[in-house]
């Protein structure tokens, strides 16, 4: 899971800075402000890839989510990023569980060879 949530943050930190590049240009929100905001999203995006396996994670990641696509009210575009990325979250923490089930389950039946081979 960890691979997955943390390639879709990574990805969603530069979203979010190129977005503040055109949210400069393109709205009347002082650029103070846009980037007060988008740091501190991006540094949560960055944050995030280090401790995405410890409790409550995930759901701070749900909230990124729904912080980007709220981001909709100042520049329409991030609607439908937000959206994308949504389901890339969904994916991530989806996919990347059942992956975690099946490594574990290896591990564990080749722990359990292991004795009776030797």
């Amino acid at each position: 899971m960890r691979t997955l949530c943390s390639s879709t943050l990574i990805g969603e930190a530069l979203l979010i800075m190129f977005a503040g590049l055109v949210a400069m240009k393109l709205t009347d929100v002082g650029t103070g402000t846009i980037w007060a905001v988008s740091g501190v999203a991006i540094l949560l995006c960055l944050l995030l890839c280090g401790v995405i396996t410890r409790p409550g994670a995930v759901w701070v990641g749900w909230a990124l989510q729904v912080g980007v696509l709220a981001s909709g009210l100042v520049l329409p575009t991030m609607y439908a990023f937000g959206v994308v990325f949504g389901a890339l979250w969904w994916c991530s923490v989806h996919y990347g569980r059942k992956i975690d089930e099946l490594k574990a389950q290896r591990a564990a039946a080749a722990e359990a060879a292991a004795p009776a081979a030797a």
